[in-house]
């Protein structure tokens, strides 16, 4: 008979009853499906130790070799104990002066003493918020694009439309209106280049703090949509969260949008983008705009006399080093990896020693953050570094 692996210990009973009535071991073995060796073991452990020899035994080892002496955590717990504000490293420090023959337990050993018994305050942990940037006003066409994602609907065969939305912020010309299939920055990258090789760059693109225009957790917010922008030498300009108000003309065009192309929606993406490029062209050539004293968009509009061209690879002639970001997000140094953002990944960094083992990471003319000998990290500066360049005041 098979072992029942959900009653172990029953089994055991009826095992040992057996061979207690005179069966022999043998036959038992055989119909409990196990060996002779595993059954003396459970007959010897019954007579040695009665019942309780058949329970389960912890499968835990006797010796544990780095395991940390008792006496050197009790030591622990007392130098806490007196010292309330004291840390791990203190800790450590101290214990090498009370104990100066014993090999003194990591850092993070002790940390992980301390927080075994009560003693760590864990911090909450700070997640970024988005604050939005100052906004400007564009005087002229190209100086400010907006750009957004539209809501997103169902078409017939039960797909969802992202339909991606950019705008010309001075003369309400409708650049691109494409249908997606994700938010993903994949297709948004495709979408953005094929409108700036057709109307040359903006100085400027105002979004919200959505993705994949910026990134929640990332450094600074950026993503790898911004950053491809900061590559081409335009400014970046985001809303406050809760108000698309500040984006009032390109949520305007929504409005139209959604009443005249998307009610009721078509069956698939193609006769749905069809649509789409029949309502750019009437809203640029043919659909007067109060806004404009009843003229078209198109009649504003001229394309960017700054051409779109590939971003080369950025040189950092005072810095120490260039160095290519990993995809991990990480910048490796001989055999350290310090941890950046991923983000960057793929992007090339000035690496600048500043100060005794402290060293400025760079990318193109803005600093972002400090790592020194013993951090893998780099902690960012105190102030958004691109404020000065992404966020542009245009006179009124």
């Amino acid at each position: 008979m098979p072992w029942n692996e959900c009653n172990r210990m029953d089994e055991r009973l009826r095992f040992v009853a057996r061979l207690l009535d005179g069966e022999k071991m043998a036959v038992a073995c055989r119909d409990f499906g196990i060996s002779r060796k595993t059954g003396y073991k459970i007959f010897d452990r019954y007579m040695e130790f009665g019942v309780r020899g058949l329970e389960d035994r912890s499968k835990s080892s006797y010796r544990h070799p780095n395991k940390l002496p008792f006496q050197i955590e009790k030591a622990i717990l007392r130098i806490k104990q007196d010292h309330r504000t004291w840390g791990a490293p203190k800790i450590q420090d101290k214990l090498v002066k009370e104990f100066p023959m014993i090999k003194p337990p990591a850092v993070s050993t002790i940390h992980v003493v301390l927080d075994r018994h009560g003693l760590v305050k864990r911090r909450k942990r700070r997640r970024h918020k988005a604050k939005g940037t100052p906004l400007s006003q564009a005087l002229a066409p190209n100086a400010l694009w907006c750009a957004d994602f539209k809501g997103e609907f169902k078409l017939g065969n039960h797909k969802y439309c992202y339909p991606l939305t950019i705008t010309d912020q001075r003369s309400r010309y409708l650049l691109a209106c494409q249908g997606l299939e994700s938010t993903k920055e994949v297709t948004a990258f495709e979408v953005f280049e094929r409108t700036f090789k057709e109307f040359g760059l903006p100085a400027a693109i105002r979004t919200d703090n959505g993705i994949p225009f910026a990134s929640p957790h990332a450094l600074f917010g950026l993503s790898r949509l911004s950053i491809w922008w900061l590559r081409l030498g335009i400014s970046i300009e985001r809303i406050k969260p809760g108000r698309p108000q500040q984006n009032g003309r390109h949520e305007r065009m929504h409005l139209t949008l959604k009443k005249e192309a998307t009610k009721p929606a078509s069956y698939n993406f193609l006769q749905q983008q069809e649509r789409f490029d029949e309502f750019i062209e009437v809203y640029n050539n043919e659909r007067p705009h109060q806004g404009l004293e009843g003229r078209y968009p198109g009649e504003l509009y001229t394309p960017s006399a700054r051409e779109y061209f590939e971003p080369g690879v950025p040189e950092y002639p005072c810095h120490d080093r260039t160095i290519k970001v990993t995809r991990c997000g990480r910048i490796c140094i001989g055999t350290r990896k310090i941890n950046l953002s991923t983000v960057f990944a793929g992007q090339y960094v000035g690496v600048r020693e500043v100060a005794d083992e402290v060293w400025l990471v760079s990318f193109l003319e803005y600093d972002l953050g400090f790592f020194d000998r013993e951090l893998n990290k780099v902690e960012p500066v105190g102030r958004n570094p691109f404020a000065p360049k992404v966020l542009p005041m245009l006179p009124e």
